[in-house]
């Protein structure tokens, strides 16, 4: 059994294709700190099923939460929705003087942990002034109305978010970063951060005044004396063509500021009273920053006093975000807790590939469920290429894969043995665009894959060599069979090769496709239907669910039934029907 640090489950390749990906990028993930948990989310290993069961608990529990709980739930995501991550700032306060700008971060952060505690300990709804309102957030994100139905009765009720998710206090640090106890989502320097600086700035806006009293004297003297009207900002915009430019571009009380080749621009000029108060002020603003910084300095240590907790909290919103993602991703697509046993199997009843049943659903069609039950040993899946073996094949990974990372899985009962190793070998564009053949690229990934297997393996292998020719296929798919057969691993194998099925000791699962369809209705269907059309009607028709073949491996019929409907001629039909024979 491999060990360590570098263990891994299944790589990029078969977290994309049975869909993992796929649900992790579909969870309505709010914070910063939620979509880093998701990254940083790992599988459980066998030896490891009652930490699962701990972990399928909680995702229980929080979906129980959610569903009694809508209007908190909406609340808390609407806190959720305005968290930016300030983490990177908080861990340099200590050696750094952190800007106005990052203080800001600090307490507006340091604001939504104080309503998100209200909200999970106190329940305290509807104080939060944050930028969006509530019925705008019903509107763009509640949870839809159809897919939070109430518990059952005898579900347990969960009035309140779980404990491990309650943030620490941090009113004594907001108290040092909002002095005047506003609790408003702004910041700035105030002066009740120091009696020093409410002086300098009071002594720099009478100087301020001051000034301006001269200015005001000045432009009324400019007025009486030589007409001259300046703006309430002290300007004038002389043209060039005005009678009295010269006049007025000369006079000492002004002075050029811009010109082009139409207009100057004058300003009044300072006085030496002006001068005098300007060269005050500006000592004073040396003052004011340097008492600024010493403010910016201290609150910078005390943000760093309280590092550890404010990262904490961090840590916990994002656990609580990705909780409450995962409890609405199950409600919405009616995810079950899978059961999860010692011995390794791959169970479940009517499971639905969660990518492909959101695409039909788009369309206004009902996805066909389908059911299985896997153990060590190999089985195979046979039906026509319309049957949907590819699909039910990344099922069968999609369930496992999605329970040992601890999700809610897509069927109305699942039973599932943990797995060291998992792997799907299905068809890859990358490697042939990299100059391998079909056939070459699936070799490749077969020997990765046969490498890398461990006890406890779940294999699954989408038509083998398919892109070579009939009788090496065949060949090497019954090899690959008896490889697999004396091997510790769940082997799941669809397969066109009739032949492999008669091995003793494979399990057979056949597509049920058009064996149960009424052929008359059908063809009435169809004898007028386009060509797009013709397909859609045929996969109408269509029966996914897996069946065991307990007998002799019989060839399946629907390949030819498909061929002669989409008006292959009767004559080649025949003779099909004939080699068979």
């Amino acid at each position: 059994m491999k060990q360590g640090k570098n263990r891994r489950l299944a790589n990029v390749k078969t977290r994309r294709e049975t869909g993992l990906e796929y649900v992790m990028l579909s969870l309505d993930l709010n914070t910063p700190f939620g979509k880093k948990k998701l990254k940083e989310i790992k599988p459980f290993y066998p030896g490891e099923e009652e930490a699962l069961r701990a972990e399928l608990d909680r995702v229980e529990q929080m979906i129980h939460f959610v569903k009694q709980n809508r209007n908190l739930t909406d609340k808390i995501q609407e806190v959720f929705m305005e968290v930016k991550d300030p983490s990177l700032t908080v861990s340099r306060s200590g050696s750094s003087v952190l800007s106005v700008v990052e203080l800001y971060e600090v307490k507006s952060l340091l604001l939504q942990m104080r309503q998100l505690r209200k909200l999970t300990m106190e329940h305290e709804i509807g104080d939060y002034k944050g930028a969006h309102c509530m019925d705008e957030m019903k509107e763009c994100c509640a949870p839809e109305s159809a897919d939070f139905v109430p518990d059952d009765e005898d579900a347990p009720k969960v009035e309140t978010v779980p404990e491990e998710y309650f943030l620490e206090d941090t009113e004594d640090l907001l108290d040092e970063l909002d002095p005047r106890g506003d609790r408003l989502n702004t910041f700035y320097i105030y002066d009740e951060f120091s009696p020093l600086l409410g002086e300098f700035r009071g002594k720099k806006r009478e100087f301020e005044k001051q000034i301006r009293r001269e200015q005001k004297a000045a432009r009324e003297e400019l007025r009486k004396n030589h007409g001259v009207n300046l703006t309430p900002k002290f300007d004038i915009v002389v043209a060039k063509s005005h009678p009295d430019y010269e006049k007025i571009i000369n006079l000492p009380e002004l002075e050029m500021t811009d010109q082009d080749y139409m207009s100057v621009t004058m300003q009044l000029k300072p006085t030496e009273t002006i001068y005098g108060y300007i060269t005050e002020m500006e000592k004073l603003n040396e003052e004011i920053d340097a008492e600024e910084e010493r403010i910016r300095e201290v609150l910078s240590k005390k943000i760093s006093e309280k590092a550890g907790v404010i990262l904490e909290n961090c840590d916990k919103m994002g656990a609580l975000d990705l909780a409450l993602a995962r409890a609405v991703y199950s409600i919405r697509h009616d995810l079950v807790k899978p059961e999860i046993v010692g011995e390794h199997v791959v169970e479940f009843e009517n499971g639905r590939n969660l990518q492909v049943e959101d695409i039909i659903k788009s369309k206004g069609k009902e996805y066909c469920p389908v059911s299985i039950s896997l153990k060590d040993g190999v089985t195979l899946i046979t039906g026509a290429n319309m049957g949907g073996k590819t699909i039910s094949l990344k099922l069968s990974g999609q369930v496992p894969i999605l329970a040992q990372y601890g999700f809610f899985v897509p069927a109305e009962k699942a039973r599932i043995g943990l797995s060291n190793y998992m792997q799907i070998l299905i068809g890859d564009s990358q490697s042939v665009e990299r100059g391998l053949s079909s056939f070459g690229s699936e070799m490749e990934e077969l020997k990765e894959i046969l490498d890398n297997a461990d006890e406890r393996s779940l294999i699954l292998v989408d038509e083998i060599a398919s892109g070579t020719n009939p009788t090496e296929g065949t060949a090497l798919t019954k090899s690959l069979v008896d490889y697999l057969m004396e091997k510790p691993y769940i082997s799941l194998i669809t397969t066109h090769f009739e032949s492999v099925t008669e091995k003793e000791g494979v399990v057979n699962m056949q597509v049920r496709g058009l064996a149960g369809c009424d052929f008359n209705l059908l063809n009435s269907e169809i004898q007028h239907a386009n060509r797009r059309d013709r397909i859609n009607i045929i996969s109408k028709y269509m029966d996914y669910r897996l069946q065991r073949v307990e007998n002799e491996a019989q060839v399946p019929k629907d390949a030819l039934s498909i061929a002669s409907m989409l008006g292959i001629s009767r004559e080649i039909i025949e003779g099909a029907k004939k080699y068979i024979r």
